[in-house]
């Protein structure tokens, strides 16, 4: 078999991947993946392309290309990707909930805190330590992605156009996509000249079609409208974090007042500091308007699309990339996610890297990792004990 081979069949060189496996790993990164998604991202590539080799680097790109061109939490389709490649739709089910599970409880206990308390615990301290380590394994991930990803000349002129694009803050659905037509109509003039015509791209991509969910409309809180209010915002939903703060505050602030202006920027600001997806800030609004219930119903709700959209679009991947135009398109979409990936990585480093104990921290750790090939994991556990012991006094 090859790398391109078909979704849940794992490579016959390999020995098939458990779902303990799976779910020890993505348990452990989703107690641990801090930094957004462009850190979750990197520290996947650490463990199943360079250290267990799971996936090559192009499948991993492949799959990271296409978790940008369905709307939801980038690294967990990610995850959910994997899953469903190393264990069929066992593991779809069992990588997406472990990676969500451990971000679910500790922001439940953060919710808790601050119900009981009114305000929230102080995590600055630990990522003052964890950002800069952060830095350095997204940077190595890129370096090595970058590698695999920039296969012409094409693909690296598009790559820097990308990065300008993403820089002058266009949307970030535009700049992945322009990035594969552009690629992808340049393979067309190709094999046109050559005298043949591949199948068409459309009709490849109309072959799934993405649900949308019903528009949520005006009533008092309950725990029902909470799960169809997150599951429109899981099936709609493309950006970062900040596009999530928008999203929310015009229906549960202003439209339905369940929540005031101060409530939705702590529940935001919970999700961007705790490990795991960003999309858990769900279950910190669900827990403030409903307890317990009301953090389940919100997390199922936002996160069941995800899992819905990876089902319809993961078959498609590799048929999408035996097609020799179609393939050129996802070409151009990976490298697109690649520019992205590097502009948040450089406004991270910007708020990461703000004194000499930060800057130590970014370069030994990008020497640990290039020279000695540590665990991205300890480093992170390493970096928060740092940040804790060292940002009391430095800043």
């Amino acid at each position: 078999m090859s790398e391109h081979d078909e979704p849940g069949r794992p490579n016959s060189s390999q020995r098939p991947t458990t779902l303990r496996e799976l779910a020890l790993l993505f348990l452990k990164l989703g107690t641990i993946a801090f930094g957004g998604p462009a850190a979750h991202i990197a520290m996947m590539e650490d463990e199943v392309v360079r250290r267990r080799g799971w996936l090559s680097r192009e499948k991993f790109l492949d799959l990271l290309g296409a978790t940008n061109l369905i709307p939801g939490p980038n690294s967990t389709e990610l995850a959910i990707h994997v899953g469903y490649l190393r264990g069929g739709w066992p593991g779809l089910v069992v990588a997406g909930s472990c990676f969500i599970l451990p971000a679910a409880l500790i922001v439940t206990g953060f919710a808790w805190a601050y119900v009981r308390y009114g305000s929230l615990p102080q995590a600055g301290r630990v990522l003052y330590g964890v950002k800069p380590v952060i830095i350095a394994v997204v940077l190595q991930a890129l370096w090595g992605l970058g590698k695999a990803a920039v296969k012409t000349r094409l693909l690296a002129a598009v790559g820097l156009v990308a990065v300008v694009f993403s820089f002058l803050r266009f949307n970030e659905l535009l700049v992945i996509f322009c990035a594969g037509v552009v690629v992808c109509v340049s393979r067309w003039i190709v094999i046109r000249r050559r005298g043949h015509v591949s199948p068409s791209l459309l009709a490849l991509l109309l072959q799934t079609s993405v649900p949308a969910a019903a528009s949520a409309t005006a009533a008092p809180f309950g725990l029902w409208p909470l799960f169809l209010f997150f599951l429109k915002v899981g099936s709609v939903l493309f950006g970062s974090g900040y596009v999530l703060l928008a999203f929310l505050r015009g229906d549960l602030v202003e439209r339905w007042h369940w929540l005031t202006n101060a409530q939705l920027l702590d529940a935001v600001a919970v999700g961007q500091v705790t490990p795991g997806p960003v999309f858990t800030t769900a279950t910190f609004i669900g827990y403030v308007l409903g307890g317990a219930p009301g953090a389940t119903v919100a997390t199922l709700g936002i996160f069941l699309p995800a899992f819905v959209f990876v089902a319809l679009s993961g078959p498609l991947v590799p048929r999408v990339r035996r097609s020799e135009t179609a393939g050129a398109f996802l070409d151009g979409v990976n490298v697109g996610s690649l520019a992205l990936m590097a502009v948040v990585t450089f406004e991270l480093g910007r708020s990461a890297l703000v004194d000499v104990p930060t800057i130590v921290l970014a370069l030994v750790s990008a020497v640990l990792l290039v020279r000695s090939r540590v665990n991205s994991a300890w480093l992170v556990l390493a970096g928060a004990l740092a940040g804790f012991l060292l940002g009391g006094v430095t800043r």
